[in-house]
């Protein structure tokens, strides 16, 4: 207990309420299950969606794993640039960030809907939202797909995340990390790159057993490297970078 306390006092305080929030509401959508499609993002065009998942999706994660993951990089990220920007410039960058993922992620999805028929649209949006709502949804391949496109959800700070990756990057872009899988440590400014490489390979590829938003990461970082970009005189004065 001890030493869990020693640690949440070490995080700086924007950080410590972000983690806490996320947690929080985990635990809270475990207990009503309702949350998850209520509080999820859906695209803007789906009856699904409410102005409020903006927001609200940030804070919902789609499992333990995809929890602990974000958290994880929250505070061995987040911690670092609230400590150096600030705490103000620490909250502009995670939703700004967060803001970059959905507005990437909705364009894809409207992208790739353009082209279907509108009489299909006009079934996945009764009877598909129906469906997608009581966590259904068609046995047909073609109609399931482009009811999870418009009637699906996105839920997680990953977004957000990303653009906290791309600051560090961008701030510390020689400090080696130490990643799982990867038996030897590798530069920031290198490790960011390829992992955006392997984040628009597996967007563009689409593969079935793959329900990640990795248009949503991508935006992310793009959006926290511009905020960066806009800021890097200021930091340069500030000896910051």
């Amino acid at each position: 207990m001890n030493t869990a306390t020693n640690f949440l006092n070490t995080l700086p305080k924007a950080t410590k309420i972000l983690l806490f929030i996320n947690i929080g509401m985990f635990g809270l959508a475990y207990l009503m299950p309702q949350l998850n499609q209520l509080l999820a993002l859906h695209y803007y065009e789906s009856p699904l969606f409410m102005p409020h998942q903006l927001l609200s999706h940030l804070f919902m994660h789609g499992g333990l794993a995809h929890l602990a993951f974000n958290m994880y990089a929250l505070v061995m990220f987040g911690s670092v640039i609230e400590r150096t920007l600030g705490t103000k410039r620490f909250l502009l960058l995670y939703f700004f960030s967060a803001i970059g993922a959905f507005l990437l992620h909705m364009g894809i999805v409207s992208f790739e809907l353009a082209d279907v028929a509108a009489d299909i649209i006009k079934t996945v949006s009764t009877d598909g939202a129906e469906a997608i709502a009581n966590g259904k949804n068609y046995t047909d391949p073609y109609l399931g797909g482009i009811n999870a496109k418009f009637n699906g959800a996105m839920v997680g700070a990953s977004g957000a995340i990303m653009g906290l990756f791309a600051a560090f990057a961008f701030l510390y872009p020689n400090l080696q990390l130490q990643i799982i899988f990867i038996p030897y440590p590798i530069k920031a400014k290198y490790f960011m790159p390829i992992y955006m490489g392997i984040e628009l390979f597996l967007g563009v590829t689409n593969f079935e057993w793959d329900n990640i938003a990795h248009f949503a990461h991508i935006g992310g970082a793009i959006f926290g490297l511009i905020l960066m970009l806009i800021w890097k005189n200021d930091l340069e004065q500030k000896h910051l970078h």
